[in-house]
């Protein structure tokens, strides 16, 4: 069988690796240049490819596996639609060779990574063979090759939109939902309609976790808990005052006490109890949750503590590339803040960021292809307390200006960092080494 893999990242790397040992003559497509790493990788286990699509994708081909990051609008898709060759998405190749009998699968608009990651570190604690990955940097087709206990995915809408087969996931969970991607998708319901996927696939008899605000949009059908701050007449995850609570078929227990962790905001709250509530689910002790918890630490650009200096803490989540991840950020961050916005865009509506930033900053700091947006957006809601920077520097420097002790100045752009770096994480480590840089200079 020859089967042509498009897309050498990641998961595309991983699927040529995955069909390559179930007996495939693999070819791999590259729209860009492949890494010297990844060419050896390739020749190593005798697969081959190219930079730049060409019609070898078609030679004599039975199947086209399509990578997560490849747009639907892709011409070479087009292409392969048009010819009637077999085209099937990553989750569909990968899952049923997955080793476990206990699959958590995990998306949302903000929050996936962190519960992915924290969702296996409980698992490992709790003295379980666990794997973790998928969108997070680890191929799903990573976990084919050794049994595990339990493994954990975050998957992308990208993933999502062309999964059609079961997941066979004993838990799914949709940790929030909000606009994004939708130059992608096309449209906010293609965006929620893949996301939704996590739950329709998974094994009938398998449990859904949700925001108790999402239902009305998902319509969730089976075995499902929502998470809210207020009392629900159903399955719910209970977001009490000082602690969270399962309750699950009218018996109420306690999931963890909120200074039980030590991650910053009410958001990563309800990554915890997400996180503590699937475990449980899966039938592992949770009672010892400090042992549990112990040593996770938050990823790195997500509402990350960058230090203090003269009695304002500085908070890099650069992670916040959409509104409504710096939403949330802004929100869910105890204090009044200076916040600095912007980098390139996706094309959203700054009025509900503007809103935000009027309830929660005392200034904002603009940077980037997006500044001038977001200006009007502000100056529309009247909030004029704003400054423009040129780069990350000056906007750390005038930060440090206008915050008084007490304060938060939180890099939360809203937006993508591909104007001024090359990833949020080039750009969330170039805000923390300016600031340490100050805090060393002061101490």
């Amino acid at each position: 069988m020859k089967i042509s893999v498009i897309g050498a990242g990641v998961s595309g790397q991983g699927l040529a690796l995955l069909a390559h040992e179930l007996g495939a003559e693999v070819f791999v497509s590259e729209k860009k240049n492949i890494s010297d790493d990844v060419k050896k990788l390739f020749a190593e286990n005798k697969i081959a490819y190219e930079e730049g699509h060409s019609q070898k994708v078609f030679d004599g081909v039975d199947e086209i596996l399509i990578s997560s990051g490849i747009p639907p609008q892709s011409e070479i898709l087009h292409e392969a639609e048009k010819r009637g060759v077999k085209i099937t998405g990553e989750l569909d190749y990968a899952i049923p060779h997955v080793k476990t009998q206990n699959l958590i699968c995990v998306t949302g608009s903000n929050g996936k990574s962190t519960v992915t990651s924290l969702i296996g570190h409980i698992l490992n604690k709790a003295g379980l063979k666990t794997g973790a990955g998928g969108n997070l940097g680890t191929a799903s087709s990573t976990f084919t090759r050794e049994n595990f206990d339990a493994v954990v995915l975050e998957l992308s809408s990208f993933q999502l939109a062309r999964a059609t087969q079961n997941l066979h996931s004993k838990v799914a969970i949709i940790t929030n939902l909000a606009p994004d991607h939708i130059d992608w998708h096309g449209s906010y319901e293609n965006y929620v309609e893949a996301k939704s996927r996590v739950l329709s696939l998974r094994d009938p008899e398998g449990w859904g976790i949700i925001q108790a605000r999402d239902y009305d949009t998902l319509k969730p059908s089976g075995k499902i808990i929502v998470l809210s701050w207020e009392r629900e007449n159903k399955n719910q995850i209970f977001m009490g005052e000082n602690e969270a609570e399962l309750i699950l078929d009218g018996v109420t227990q306690k999931l963890f006490a909120y200074d039980d962790t030590t991650l910053i905001g009410s958001h990563n709250l309800e990554n915890v109890a997400m996180s503590l509530c699937a475990v449980k689910l899966l039938g592992v002790d949770i009672s010892n949750v400090k042992f549990l918890l112990e040593g996770f630490k938050p990823l790195p650009h997500r509402c990350e503590d960058a230090g203090t200096l003269d009695g304002v803490q500085y908070i890099d989540d650069s992670k916040g590339t959409n509104v409504a991840a710096t939403i949330t950020a802004m929100k869910c961050i105890k204090g009044r803040k200076v916040i600095i916005l912007g980098g390139q865009g996706k094309g959203e509506d700054y009025s509900p960021l503007a809103e935000a930033v009027k309830d929660e900053c005392d200034y904002a700091v603009l940077i980037g292809e997006e500044a001038g947006k977001i200006q009007s957006a502000l100056e529309r809601a009247n909030f004029m307390n704003f400054k423009r920077a040129l780069n990350m520097e000056e906007a750390v420097n005038i930060s440090q200006s206008l915050a008084k002790p007490g304060m938060v100045v939180l890099l939360s752009p809203a937006c993508t960092s591909w104007d001024m770096y090359k990833s949020y994480k080039a750009r969330g480590e170039h805000f923390c080494k300016i600031v340490r840089e100050k805090i060393e200079k002061k101490y």
